[in-house]
């Protein structure tokens, strides 16, 4: 059961869109597409054009600013819950049909949209991420950082902002490093920037039957079941050394599915190469990149009917298929649309969360340095 559906005796799916703080009247659909990809949610919407003075062409194609919340509910007494916020980047009108369509992205937008050639040496992290929230208007959800981001680049990080491509860097560009550096997540949410440690435990675990679902693919990597090794490259300009970090991740399977013998061949092997890390720094990429890829071995994708609990955080465990697929996966994205033709469904797009026996242990780190 998902919280409070034993409160709710139908379904009613409801739909309100709320523009420049006026509701909308006429509102034909609305789709949300959610993800966990350092990336900002999109928005669309339609509407019938003229359906109030504001709605019509004129109010649409001079209105430079337009923020919209777009509200979802389920239950007959209208108890809304916004799925997001965001900026219109996109009108398209129709006026054979009677139709405004919009599309645009939540306020990560406006970070997106910004160039920077500010340096923060001597700040840090979250001291960065509560500047650039309130210089867009959202409020800082932040985990405080102590490390100064200098020294991120061995105290050469100036060059991100400086260097000769500056004017490409843009301030959500900037966040997403510094949230990859400190191992947190960095997303918007309603008027909130979370800037916060990355967790692994769920914040909604779901069960589903296939049965209970409109439609189910089940898709397996190959290449990623195989055993996978992940080298990391790199030159430190301060040590004035090269080396390697290595990390594993077997696959042991028996006759039966079960664990057991080690498949045959050679393990899939993965090279990356980056510059100025430690020795730690790149055991620690090796060792998430690993993680990644593990990850994305099975993926789930299901259209189910519409409902307003999961998030790009949360986790299904599947039943009911009778196969190795019967498992917890991590929901990867969201898309919910809601038509008052077709009513209110959402199609989920998750990867496998089992982890594989991972090597991480000394002997299993090669660690080769050149002077």
């Amino acid at each position: 059961m998902l919280p409070n559906d034993a409160l709710i005796p139908w379904r009613s799916p409801r739909l309100r869109i709320i523009a420049n703080g006026t509701v909308l009247p006429g509102v034909i659909s609305a789709e949300v597409f959610a993800n966990n990809h350092y990336a900002a949610d999109r928005f669309s919407a339609a509407i019938s054009l003229g359906a109030s003075p504001w709605t019509g062409a004129a109010s649409w194609a001079a209105e430079p600013d337009i923020l919209l919340d777009i509200q979802f509910s389920l239950d007959a007494g209208a108890t809304f819950k916004s799925l997001i916020i965001g900026t219109v980047d996109t009108v398209a009108l129709d006026p054979v049909i009677g139709e405004v369509r919009v599309d645009g992205r939540d306020l990560t937008g406006s970070l997106i949209e910004t160039r920077t050639q500010e340096t923060f040496t001597n700040r840090t992290a979250s001291e960065v991420a509560t500047i650039l929230a309130i210089r867009h208007n959202l409020a800082p959800v932040v985990t405080s950082t102590t490390s100064p981001v200098g020294r991120y680049y061995q105290n050469q990080h100036d060059r991100i902002t400086l260097g000769q491509f500056s004017r490409a860097t843009t301030e959500w560009d900037l966040l997403v490093f510094l949230a990859q550096q400190e191992g947190f997540d960095v997303f918007v949410s309603g008027t909130d920037l979370h800037f916060q440690p990355a967790s692994s435990a769920p914040d909604l675990i779901q069960p589903i039957r296939a049965s209970d679902l409109i439609n189910l693919r089940l898709e397996r990597s190959l290449t990623l079941a195989r055993d996978l090794e992940i080298v990391v490259k790199s030159w430190n300009s301060r040590n004035q050394s090269a080396f390697t970090q290595t990390a594993r991740a077997a696959r042991h399977v028996g006759s039966s599915g079960q664990h057991g013998q080690s498949r045959s061949g050679p393990p899939q092997r993965y090279v990356f190469v980056r510059p100025n890390l430690t020795q730690d720094a790149a055991l620690k990429l090796a060792q998430q990149k690993l993680a990644e890829l593990t990850r994305h071995e099975r993926v789930l994708q299901a259209t189910m009917p519409g409902e307003l609990w999961l998030s790009p955080w949360s986790q299904l465990t599947l039943t009911g298929t009778g196969t190795e697929f019967d498992q917890a996966y991590f929901i990867d994205t969201i898309d919910r649309v809601l038509d008052f033709e077709t009513g209110f469904s959402q199609h989920i797009r998750a990867k496998n969360s089992s982890p594989r026996n991972q090597s991480t242990t000394p002997a299993d780190v090669v660690v080769s340095v050149t002077g």
